[in-house]
């Protein structure tokens, strides 16, 4: 990459995780203020996966390329903080968006992971019940390890160029960490809170795909189709077969062996904020206030 054109447009900041921990939310929220402008598609995955990064630096600064001018730039990518996936993230952003801002959302890890076993479950990819694909996927357990993740970022950037944000906190306090995140990366306006927006959560519908899905269930001519031949009984069968219709739960073990593994990451992470932290307070803290990190660079 080193013949790329020095005239590119980058993002200012970078919502780099974590996955199912409200990003999604935040990016459209943010979508919603003028001056600020959020690329499309919400998770480029540009310094994470090599397939997007082998398209160039030219190709990046391309998705920018209709923002106004004087703009904020930023852009959502949960596949930022996927350690030990994506092992080049930190070095490539690095070198590319050096005075980057960074916010990275938080959320109980335990729930965290339940939602991204839905995710995986609804999209196919994992075919098994929950216990036993937290111990078939070390990924589940992974990216909820905040530390962890966090940790390369701050001996890159610093950890003044990343901001803590806690799903419980968002949600009880959403104009105020709004206003709080939009301070981060330097917005001047005054950013307003969409109370009537819908989630932006496909895998809410615990509904598991299959190939060929969008084009036999969410095209148009086919809903006709089935609505015109197929009888509304064997509909609602095929989509009893299809449809997670509780939300999984732990058994006692595996989450107490869950709790325990989060925990010892928690500790850390507690550390950098200044606050005893784990699994069974954790909603608690990070809902009653915003927390920042308190100590210095190493």
């Amino acid at each position: 990459m080193s013949n790329e054109p020095s005239n590119l447009r980058l993002p200012d900041f970078v919502i780099i995780g974590a996955m199912k921990s409200a990003t999604s939310s935040l990016y459209q929220q943010l979508v919603q203020q003028q001056g600020i402008f959020m690329c499309t598609p919400k998770e480029p995955n540009f310094f994470s996966d090599d397939e997007q990064y082998a398209k160039g630096m030219a190709w990046y600064s391309g998705l920018f390329a209709n923002a106004p001018e004087g703009s904020l730039l930023g852009e959502a990518s949960t596949h930022y903080t996927k350690l030990p996936t994506h092992p080049n993230t930190v070095e490539r952003l690095r070198k590319y968006l050096p005075d980057a801002r960074l916010v990275y959302v938080m959320r109980h890890p335990v729930d965290r992971l339940v939602s991204h076993y839905i995710h995986e479950w609804s999209t196919g990819v994992y075919h098994c019940g929950i216990g036993e694909a937290v111990n078939k996927y070390p990924e589940l357990t992974a990216y909820g390890r905040y530390a962890m993740q966090i940790e390369p970022y701050f001996a890159a950037f610093g950890r003044d160029a990343v901001l803590p944000v806690f799903f419980d906190h968002l949600v009880r306090e959403p104009q105020a960490e709004l206003e709080r995140i939009c301070r981060f990366i330097g917005y001047q306006g005054q950013p307003v809170w969409v109370e009537d927006m819908k989630p932006d959560n496909v895998s809410s519908e615990r509904i598991r795909k299959f190939p060929f899905y969008e084009l036999l269930v969410k095209s148009g001519p086919a809903t006709w189709l089935r609505r015109r031949f197929i009888p509304q009984a064997l509909r609602d069968a095929v989509k009893i077969k299809l449809r997670m219709r509780n939300r999984p739960e732990l058994d006692k073990e595996n989450r107490a062996r869950l709790e325990m593994e989060f925990d010892r990451d928690l500790a850390q992470l507690g550390k950098w904020l200044g606050t005893d932290l784990d699994c069974r307070n954790f909603k608690q803290v990070t809902s009653a206030a915003s927390l920042e990190w308190i100590l210095p660079d190493d």
